[in-house]
């Protein structure tokens, strides 16, 4: 068996903070070496434990950070001084712009997800093991959201619905085969529909994961900003 991916949790209510602990440790995929309170215990445990991948609220108290912004400002923090950290930013807050302001420098190694996804073991440690890989991740939830605003202000593309289905799934950080599996297709349907969400876009094709989850944000950012 792999060696257990090594995390740092950050949460600043403890039952919240533990409960995630002890979730990913009982997977046996995820070492816990780390868990704090606040994002300035997130930075001091990072140089200190050297994680592979860190997953925090998205807000904590500490320090002068932004206030509701702490753990995106953290997470940036994070992977400036240590781009070979993964972060796994948790929110309770499904309007994109939160997302938005995580990967406005970029997408690699960093996921946004809705905090009801702890309770979905596979989906935390799907995006665990996308940002320790330098993929990235973003709430399909938080997609379709987006996708319904464009389409009722009109600027709907004509995606069909299992276009619809395949572009949650590349937000989601799944590669080709990932999509296949999640919705039940042959590859070669899924490629299908992958190149004509691209071509409906307007975007370039691309096999790399989190270029790919860039470019859904390229697309659905700018009517929502």
């Amino acid at each position: 068996m792999p060696e257990p991916i090594r995390a740092v949790v950050a949460d600043d209510h403890y039952l919240v903070r533990e409960g995630t602990r002890q979730l990913l440790e009982l997977s046996g995929e995820v070492r816990v070496v780390g868990a704090v309170g606040d994002a300035d215990e997130l930075l001091d445990a990072v140089r200190r434990l050297g994680p592979q991948v860190v997953i925090t609220d998205i807000r904590m108290p500490g320090g002068e950070w932004r206030q509701g912004f702490e753990g995106i400002d953290a997470a940036h923090r994070v992977r400036s001084g240590h781009p070979g950290i993964g972060v796994v930013v948790l929110s309770q807050f499904s309007d994109a712009l939160f997302a938005f302001e995580l990967f406005k420098h970029g997408t690699a190694g960093f996921a946004y997800l809705l905090k009801d996804r702890v309770g979905d073991l596979e989906e935390l440690l799907g995006a665990i093991r996308a940002v320790a890989g330098g993929g990235s991740v973003i709430d399909p939830q938080v997609v379709e959201g987006l996708l319904a605003r464009r389409e009722v202000r009109g600027q709907g593309d004509s995606l069909t619905p299992r276009e619809r289905d395949v572009l949650r799934e590349m937000a989601h950080g799944r590669s080709n085969a990932g999509i296949a599996r999640a919705l039940h297709l042959s590859i070669s349907s899924v490629e299908k529909n992958v190149n004509a969400i691209f071509t409906k876009l307007g975007l370039e094709n691309s096999g790399d994961v989190h270029r790919r989850v860039a470019a859904v944000l390229a697309y659905l950012g700018p009517s929502d900003r």
